[in-house]
Parts: structure tokens; C-alpha cells; sequence
């Protein structure tokens, strides 16, 4: 019998001082909650061409964070976080059929260090198991019969419309790429990036917690912005650490993103703010396709001219501080919400 959240977090039976030891605490236990909830076939080759990928792939799940936030924001406004589970599992299994698709549509090689998807499994059965992700965003939620019906349908309502908003941002990152934009600005990226990606990995997980906890609206929206705020300085983080990261240097997809002439804060940054000699050279690196390691250095070293990596980490810090400065003003002091400030100054401080 699958464990409910509040018997993991008995269990583990030690508070977290932080939000990195939150995820360290209990990633692994949640991730096992999460994939319980990937149904199993009627027939056996069922397993082996659907359920069985799509559960390899996601126990190797990275940090569970978007859960776990969720998890904390239902605790932070003094709900039950077991009425969670479903809810939060719907939106883990949305982050994994949103990489799966990504990775098809950007030709990527690897995921969390081992290939991706689509080069495993082949591309057909590859996007099928993205859209068995995508049923278990809603599907997971309609049969929870322990939420309230009202409940119940208000959560599934967030679900629909955080994957509207991230297929909508996803639309402008593919289509820019595909038609070769390089008169993006900072502010279109910025909206990219909240569609994309913040209202999932923030915005969302911590809104419907509170709603799950029985919040008031008040409550909600204002967890809704901090998690938006904190999910975007977060993507920030992930596209500076793919460009300059320790860690992520040894790892095979570092600088992808610049091989894949992703539309980032800072690569559209550098672009409005470069020499035009600079500006042209890296236009013609991103259109290169490269990944040689002195062309890729060489870019990285345009950006750095620009001031461009440095823009983007101090947007991050001011995003988040006053992220933070609200929260305080809308959670009363509990661990919960210790854990939430925790968890905005570990995006954009963390180093992978």
C-alpha cells in the first residue's frame, strides 16, 4: 500500500533546516508516491512499450521540487497535506510528459545525464508516453474521491490552465528558434519564460496546495505570484548553469542550450547590448549548430562582454527578494513557510 505524504514525513522523522535538505529529506519517497499513481495495462506488452518507459524514466526524476512545494504550501495555510497527493503527483507527471516533448522538439541528446527518451524508445512510442503524462495531469485529480467535488474541479481547472500556459510559451520558444528571431527582447523572453515554465514549477504546485489547504483567495494569489516569481528565477538559474556552470561542465549537454540557439535572458540580452562586430559573430555561432567547445567557449566569452550573465543573476536576486518581502507579509511564521524562503534563495543560488 502506497504511503500517504504525512506517514513519509513520520517516517524520515527529522525537521529540514533548509530547502535543499527538504528535497534531500524526501525526494526519493515522494518520487515513489508520484509514480504510484502510473496506472498498469491489460495487456503485458503494455508494460513494455508504455508503463514500464514511462516509470524507468520517472524514477530518475531529479528533485521531486515541484511536489514537495506543493506539499508546502497546503501546509503552510494549515491544510491536510494527504489531500495534496493527487494534485501534486498531476503536476509531477506533467513536468515529465512537458521533457519529454521538449526533448523531441529541441533534437536533444540527454536528460538528467542519461539519453533521452526518444533516442531509447523511438519517437512514436516516445510522444505516446508524453501524452500518457499529459492524461495523468487531470487523470490523477478526477479520481481522488477524497477532495471535495468543488474542490476537486477548481484544482483541475489550474491543472488545464497551466498546460494551456506552458504550451503557449513553449509555442514562442519553438517558433523563434524555427524562424530564426533574433530580435527578441528581455521582456519577451520574460513572458516566454513565465508561460513556459514558472507556472508549473511555481506558480501552480503552490496555488493549488493553498487551495487544497482551504486558503483564502487573498492567500492564493499571493502564493501563486511568489511561486511564479521564484519558478522564473529559477529557469534563469537553470539556463545561467548551462552556460557557466561547475558542475554542469562535465556533463555532456553543457551549453546546449547555446548548440540548440536558445532564446535566453541572457543570450537576448547580449544581443541588444553587444557591438555589432559581437553581436554578428554570435548570431553566426548560434546558427552553426555547434558543439565545439572553443566555439562554444568563445561565445560565452560575447556574453560576459555584454554584461549579460551578470544582468540576468541580479534580475534573479531582485526577483527574488522581493518575492520573499511579500510572503512574509501574506504566510504567518511556521516551518512551512521557513521551508518556501528557503526554497527562493536555493533557486537561484543552487549549483546544478
Amino acid at each position: 500500500m502506497t504511503k500517504t505524504v504525512t506517514q513519509i514525513m513520520q517516517e524520515v522523522g527529522k525537521k529540514p533546516a533548509t530547502f535543499e535538505e527538504y528535497l534531500q529529506l524526501y525526494a526519493q519517497p515522494v518520487g515513489d508516491l508520484v509514480n504510484s499513481y502510473i496506472p498498469k495495462g491489460e495487456h503485458p506488452d503494455m508494460e513494455t512499450y508504455l508503463y514500464g518507459p514511462l516509470t524507468k524514466y520517472s524514477e530518475n526524476g531529479g528533485k521531486r521540487h515541484r511536489p514537495l512545494i506543493c506539499f508546502a504550501a497546503c501546509a503552510a495555510v494549515g491544510g491536510n497535506m494527504d489531500l495534496a497527493m493527487s494534485a501534486a503527483a498531476a503536476i509531477e507527471h506533467f513536468h515529465t510528459a512537458a521533457l519529454i516533448h521538449d526533448d523531441i522538439a529541441d533534437d536533444a541528446k540527454t536528460r538528467r545525464g542519461k539519453p533521452c527518451m526518444h533516442l531509447v524508445e523511438g519517437l512514436g512510442l516516445s510522444v505516446n508516453m508524453g501524452d500518457l503524462g499529459l492524461y495523468l495531469v487531470n487523470g490523477t485529480v478526477v479520481n481522488d474521491e477524497s477532495l471535495d467535488p468543488m474542490v476537486r474541479l477548481r484544482v483541475i481547472s489550474e491543472l488545464l490552465d497551466m498546460t494551456c500556459s506552458t504550451i503557449e510559451g513553449q509555442a514562442l520558444d519553438i517558433g523563434w528558434a524555427r524562424d530564426g528571431r533574433y530580435d527578441i527582447t528581455p521582456e519577451d523572453y520574460l513572458c516566454m519564460a513565465r508561460h513556459k515554465t514558472a507556472f508549473y514549477s511555481g506558480g501552480v504546485p503552490l496555488a493549488v496546495g493553498a487551495i487544497v489547504g482551504g486558503a483564502s483567495e487573498e492567500t492564493v494569489e499571493g502564493l501563486r505570484k511568489f511561486g511564479l516569481d521564484t519558478g522564473l528565477a529559477f529557469q534563469i538559474q537553470d539556463d545561467l548553469l548551462n552556460l557557466v556552470g561547475e558542475e554542469e561542465s562535465v556533463k555532456k549537454d553543457f551549453r546546449s542550450d547555446i548548440t540548440e540557439a536558445k532564446r535566453t535572458l541572457v543570450m537576448v540580452h547580449c544581443l541588444q547590448h553587444s557591438t555589432p562586430e559581437n553581436r554578428q559573430r554570435l548570431i553566426d555561432i548560434l546558427n552553426a549548430k555547434t558543439e565545439d567547445a572553443a566555439l562554444l567557449e568563445e561565445a560565452v566569452q560575447i556574453m560576459q562582454a555584454s554584461g549579460s550573465i551578470e544582468y540576468a543573476r541580479n534580475y534573479t536576486r531582485t526577483l527574488t527578494e522581493e518575492a520573499k518581502a511579500r510572503l512574509v507579509d501574506i504566510l504567518p511564521p511556521s516551518e512551512a513557510r521557513d521551508v518556501l524562503l528557503s526554497m527562493a534563495d536555493y533557486f537561484i543560488n543552487r549549483l546544478k
